[in-house]
């Protein structure tokens, strides 16, 4: 089965597995670099972070750096993987490198290099890997392992790994990525990079996309990826350091002519539950000449407390935004204190003269005084009187109203009052001191958005990322219609709470992301319909929304409609008060899909039952409270843990775990800005020397401990076990006791493979649900 080194070590003898990407027809194959101990004599399990005490391995590693390169031009992607090993142990390692082929053979012109030294490998058929795998699960008694039960297998000779030195493993193979619903669906496993004893030092994946079509959408519904393109070339990039991944990188992507392309991906678990669907959007690159004329007014804050750093980021921010508008472009700027002053009783042109003029005017903007949102936003909407073109109003400030109008919904109601053109206002809060809900009151009722910059933040560079997205508007006034061929107009509309409710415009090098539910499955057509150029446009897009799905390929277009709905569910409460039933939903999704916020974190409590929903609903209820806070540390960042949640993808970067506790790493930045400020949260609690500690941060370490999600379920640690939140209290009752390394424990990964398999990565007690049927996986003897 495996070749050894004739030298016999005191310590074990381990191979590395590595797996790659691919796909069969349902699924991927399964992870990268990894080690395994197969010695007869010894026990050493995977060296995964775990919740809860587990016999460490014997020997350990780290992955010191993972470097992925990729180019993807139509279906076929060109891989190379660098990986560094670090054997952290004290004995050498004699290691073997295997690696799981995809299900559906689509890997091809593979080389395998350890130090630059090529290495042959040997194909095990499927048959005789999946004996393989098993053989290595039951002598390890280690779950995890399952993971990759199934696949096909490559192995090589036996090589060293001295103590303290590292080995650097390459990669490169070809592979044919699937293709469904128009969009390239590529996929790169990240998940068992957690198998390693230390986070990863340094993590970099560049993916290069060469289309013959025109690039439409790019989309990762994984990772916050930066992206650069053009109209048949982009460049993806995601960079993480110190990081344990917890799910793989998905990227997809589409090419298509025409002005605008759309792709649509639905997912109904069950046949006659609600289905879920994602929209993509995206325009055409469009010629500089052929870009419509816009209007900005850029509103900046020159209070008092804006003196120092904060004043000069502003006016840099100002120059940025000056120096990037076009010719034809109209513009002003407004500087406010008690006073309000425009750099020109009206609205100029852009051109050279007026530009020089303008930074002249940035540079004589000091800091002093109190702070007139009220007279600011007056001044700037009441310049904007031409509706054909789109307006934008970029508001920024660092405190409360202190002059003139004071009053929040006085505020808010006169910004409507004077905003006759729909201009797009985006607010952006400067530090703890804002008044956030009147920031986001401002942006939802002005067809904007909020932001909001912590003080170690840079402005310019904040302001500057916006701008760039929002600079070039292709299509303004969007609005997108479903027909489903098989429904009547009486029936209703076709698809409902969609997100984000609000559509206003779409950018080049930009594209919207829209997620709604259905209840009818068939063929529908998407209309998307908007002013280009001056002109009202409609554009036409077959969707297929499906009676039910095969398998969970697409599993992640639920999870992030659920993120989203949270997030709108704060956002109403936050804006119009507390609504019982919205609380009520909010602990019903947060429980299912393991959404952790301030508000449902006691769900992470093992004392606390996830069935006793009236309970919980009265115990967020009470934790919403918070939103009562307008202004100071705790304000601001659950306003900005809000605005991420209703517009962050499943992301798993740091910031929105692959959609267990999106806030978590949120919280815990909250707390480090904290100790940074020395200022505390609602019911702060001293922490020591650390610096204090919030009671978010506390509730959002406590989920990482209790609560998992693993593909498209989520699990709570209840009672020495961990609990599928879908298991009703009927089927757990009657739930098949299956022991973990028996017989009928492989059969039943067998039968079901990767559905299920993926789930049985834990070492205590598992209560899954599997095709209405639930089973206690107990853990072996």
């Amino acid at each position: 089965m495996f070749r050894f080194a004739r030298r016999r070590l005191s310590t074990s003898a381990l191979f590395v597995l590595v797996a790659f990407t691919g796909w069969s027809a349902a699924r991927p194959a399964a992870a990268q670099g990894l080690l395994i101990n197969i010695h007869p004599a010894q026990h050493v399990r995977l060296p995964r972070p775990t919740v809860h005490p587990t016999p460490m391995p014997q020997a350990s590693y780290k992955i010191r750096a993972l470097d992925v390169q990729v180019k993807l031009q139509e279906q076929i992607a060109r891989v190379q993987v660098s990986q560094s090993f670090v054997n952290t142990g004290s004995a050498p390692l004699e290691v073997c490198f295997v690696f799981p082929l995809p299900y559906d053979g689509a890997i091809d012109q593979l080389t395998l290099l350890v130090d630059g030294k090529e290495f042959p490998a040997r194909l095990l058929p499927k048959d005789e890997a999946r004996q393989t795998y098993e053989a290595i699960v039951r002598k390890n008694r280690d779950p995890a392992l399952l993971e990759w039960l199934g696949t096909g297998m490559f192995q090589t000779s036996v090589f060293p790994v001295p103590p303290g030195a590292e080995r650097k493993v390459t990669l490169r193979y070809s592979q044919l990525c699937r293709k469904d619903h128009g969009l390239t669906d590529f996929l790169f496993p990240l998940s068992t990079a957690k198998y390693t004893s230390h986070a990863i030092e340094q993590m970099n994946i560049q993916v290069a996309i060469e289309t013959k079509g025109d690039l439409k959408n790019v989309y990762s519904p994984t990772h916050a990826i930066e992206l650069k393109r053009d109209a048949h070339h982009a460049t993806v990039s995601f960079q993480a350091a110190n990081q344990v991944p917890q799910s793989d990188f998905r990227l997809l992507y589409d090419a298509e002519s025409g002005k605008l392309g759309a792709s649509v991906l639905s997912y109904r678990p069950q046949a006659g539950d609600d289905g879920y669907f994602l929209l993509l959007t995206t325009p055409a690159i469009e010629r500089a000449a052929e870009r419509p004329k816009k209007t900005v007014v850029f509103v900046v804050d020159r209070s008092g407390s804006m003196s120092g750093q904060k004043i000069e980021q502003a006016k840099g921010a100002l120059k940025f935004v000056l120096n990037n508008l076009r010719e034809g472009d109209l513009f002003n700027i407004i500087a406010y204190d008690n006073a309000v002053e425009s750099f020109r009783p009206e609205l100029q042109r852009f051109d050279d003269a007026s530009r020089q003029a303008a930074l002249g005017f940035i540079e004589g903007v000091y800091a002093g005084g109190s702070t007139n949102i009220d007279g600011a936003l007056a001044a700037a909407l009441a310049q904007l009187r031409d509706s054909s073109r789109p307006s934008y109003v970029l508001f920024m400030t660092d405190g409360l109203p202190t002059a003139g109008e004071v009053n929040e919904m006085k505020i808010v109601g006169n910004s409507q009052t004077h905003n006759q053109v729909r201009a797009r206002v985006v607010t952006f809060g400067v530090g703890y001191d804002v008044n956030s809900r009147l920031l986001d009151k401002l942006a939802r009722q002005n067809f904007g958005q909020s932001e909001y910059v912590r003080p170690d933040e840079n402005i310019e560079e904040r302001v500057s990322r916006l701008y760039q997205k929002i600079e070039a508007p292709v299509m303004t006034d969007v609005a997108i219609r479903f027909a489903l061929d098989a429904l009547p107009a009486e029936a209703g509309e076709p698809v409902n709470r969609t997100y984000p409710r609000q559509i206003t415009d779409l950018f080049e090098g930009d594209q919207l992301v829209l997620v709604g539910r259905y209840k009818k499955p068939g063929t529908a057509k998407v209309t998307i319909t908007g002013s280009v150029g001056g002109k009202q446009q409609s554009f036409d897009f077959p969707a297929e929304l499906v009676a039910e799905s095969k398998d969970e390929s697409f599993g992640f277009v639920e999870k992030l409609w659920a993120v989203r709905r949270v997030g709108e569910i704060i956002d109403e409460i936050d804006l119009q008060g507390r609504n019982d039933e919205l609380v009520k939903e909010l602990v019903e999704l947060s429980t299912r899909h393991g959404i952790m916020t301030p508000y449902t974190s006691f769900l992470a409590d093992e004392n606390v039952s996830l069935r006793a929903l009236s309970l919980n609903t009265d115990r967020a209820k009470e934790n919403l409270s918070q939103l009562d806070e307008t202004s100071g540390y705790g304000a601001f960042y659950q306003r900005r843990m809000k605005n991420s949640l209703q517009r962050e993808r499943v992301a798993n970067n740091g910031r929105l775990p692959a959609l267990p506790a999106p806030a978590a790493t949120e919280a815990k930045a909250m707390a480090g800005g904290a100790r940074q400020a020395g200022r505390a949260l609602p019911g702060l609690a001293a922490a020591g020397a650390a610096g204090p500690r919030s009671e978010a941060e506390a509730s959002m370490e406590e989920a990482v401990e209790t609560v998992r999600n693993v593909g498209a379920k989520s699990f709570y640690r209840r009672g020495g076990q961990w609990v599928d939140s879908t298991v009703t209290e009927a089927q757990q009752k009657n739930a098949q006791r299956v022991r973990q390394f028996s017989d009928d424990y492989f059969k039943l990964a067998n039968r079901h493979g990767r559905k299920l398999s993926q789930y049985l990565v834990f070492d205590e007690p598992l209560l899954v649900e599997l095709d209405g049927t639930a089973y206690l996986i107990e853990p072996g003897e």
